[in-house]
């Protein structure tokens, strides 16, 4: 497996960004030079974010996104940035 996460990564597995193998293990998300563990999907390349809104659910009990644009490095939790 290469050293650097996928560009753009989602949590649920319906998405086509879906990669079982690299949440297993482990990505971490530094996004506007903030750690952040609460996040649904990313784009490195496009520079936004996925986040819940709060405890909303849409009709098919999915949880609300909200897109938020800003620097997004992602890495691999066994590899940290200095």
């Amino acid at each position: 497996m290469s050293d650097t996460p996928p560009d753009h990564l989602a949590i649920n597995p319906a998405s086509p960004f879906h990669d079982a193998a690299a949440l297993e293990r482990g990505v971490g998300i530094r996004f506007n030079e903030v750690e952040r563990d609460n996040v649904e999907e990313y784009s490195v390349s496009e520079g936004w974010i996925r986040v819940q809104a709060g405890k909303a659910r849409d009709r098919r009990g999915n949880p609300m996104t909200i897109k938020i644009k800003g620097t997004v490095v992602a890495y691999y939790l066994d590899q940290k940035p200095a």
